[in-house]
């Protein structure tokens, strides 16, 4: 089973190409909100989400898609996504 840290850390690989700003995604935590804090646009949200489905084999509908605003949302969507396979 796929932690929480591990998660975020393969989370922060995916978001990493797309941020913004540097210092936000320096201090990525579970609170870190995507477009607010990383200034990720909306447009590269999608490909986030691309990404997220292809690192953790999982489809993310979206109803999830719309929740996906922070960190800590993302990784509660893959592990109940990931505890359904």
């Amino acid at each position: 089973m796929i932690t929480n840290e591990q998660m975020i850390n393969d989370l922060s690989d995916i978001v990493k190409p797309y941020i913004q700003n540097q210092v936000a995604f320096d201090n990525l935590s579970a609170d870190t909100d995507f477009i607010n804090d990383l200034k990720i646009n909306s447009a590269n949200l999608v490909d986030v989400v691309l990404d997220i489905e292809d690192k953790f084999d999982i489809e993310i509908d979206n109803e999830s898609m719309d929740k996906m605003l922070n960190v800590k949302a993302a990784v509660e969507i893959i592990a109940t996504k990931l505890a359904k396979k």
